[in-house]
């Protein structure tokens, strides 16, 4: 019985061994082999792997393509004008030795301590290639030329971490708080002044139009008036003329014709008065021996 138990734990002890000695390298990592904290091997190829058990550990490392975004930052370009820059690249780990070996650590902290690196990295070059150019450049289509630079530069640098970076790309240059509030007011002021000489424009097109058309119509009028006034004297003097000839064919009807539209427009109505003496000579066709004659 005592052998039996004997042979059960060193099988035991044997499977364990054996489940210690064989690790699984999956195809988005890649894996470190250390003894005593020292690298013996190295695994980048997915599948069964083995190791020594108990005296032999693994580290992991992620192999998949990875993000990191900058802190904003400020730069200076060559014409002054600040400009705050959000940017973020895309990197690898390609040598995990070296890796190991900058970074000092493994796992999540690893990554950790190695974006801060790179952070100060990029920082600098994004400082340095953008302080280069102007303004206009950074915030135009050579954009793309500017973050090809970055990244060009930031590719020796993160060598030494045993890091490839990838891409460099600038997600946002904009001006800082300060600026955009001083630039949006000159904007706005600038706007005003136009919108203030273009209403000065307008009112003055307005006075001159008026002007013009106030001047058409003292001439239409005037015109109009001169021609009204030389019809009215052609008129009177035919008119004239007809009661001349009336007058001279038969000077008694004509004066009787008068007398009677006269007498038509003063006693027009009901409660027409007129006071004159009896003897008027404008009654003198209402008497009837006169107007029988």
């Amino acid at each position: 019985m005592r052998i039996l138990n004997i042979a059960i734990v060193g099988a035991l002890l044997v499977l364990i061994g054996l489940y210690s000695s064989v690790y699984i390298v999956d195809e988005r990592e890649k894996v470190l082999v250390l003894q005593f904290g020292r690298v013996v091997s190295t695994q980048e190829q997915p599948g069964l792997a083995f190791k020594l058990p108990v005296i032999q550990s693994v580290v992991r490392y992620d192999d998949r393509i990875l993000s990191r975004d900058i802190d904003p930052l400020e730069v200076t370009p060559l014409d002054d004008r600040r400009l705050v820059v959000d940017a973020f690249a895309r990197y690898r780990i390609v040598d995990i030795n070296k890796f190991r070996q900058v970074t000092g650590s493994s796992g999540d902290q690893s990554i950790s301590v190695a974006g801060a690196r790179l952070d100060r990295i990029l920082s600098s070059q994004t400082r340095e290639i953008l302080g280069s150019v102007a303004s206009n450049d950074i915030l135009s289509s050579d954009r793309a030329a500017l973050m090809l630079r970055i990244r060009n530069g930031a590719i020796v640098d993160a060598q030494e971490m045993g890091i490839e970076v990838i891409d460099v790309r600038l997600k946002r240059t904009d001006l800082p708080r300060q600026n955009l509030d001083a630039t949006f007011a000159r904007m706005r002021a600038e706007r005003e002044r136009e919108a203030a000489d273009e209403i000065a424009r307008g009112n003055e097109a307005a006075q001159r139009v008026r002007a013009s058309a106030d001047r058409t119509q003292v001439e239409i009028v005037s015109e109009a008036n001169r021609e009204s006034e030389i019809i009215r004297g052609l008129a009177d003097a035919e008119r004239n003329s007809i009661f001349a000839e009336a007058y001279g064919a038969d000077a008694e009807f004509f004066e009787f014709y008068r007398s009677l539209g006269a007498y038509r427009k003063s006693l027009r109505g009901q409660n027409s008065t007129m006071v004159m003496s009896p003897d008027s000579e404008f009654f003198n066709y209402l008497k009837s021996d006169k107007g029988l004659k």
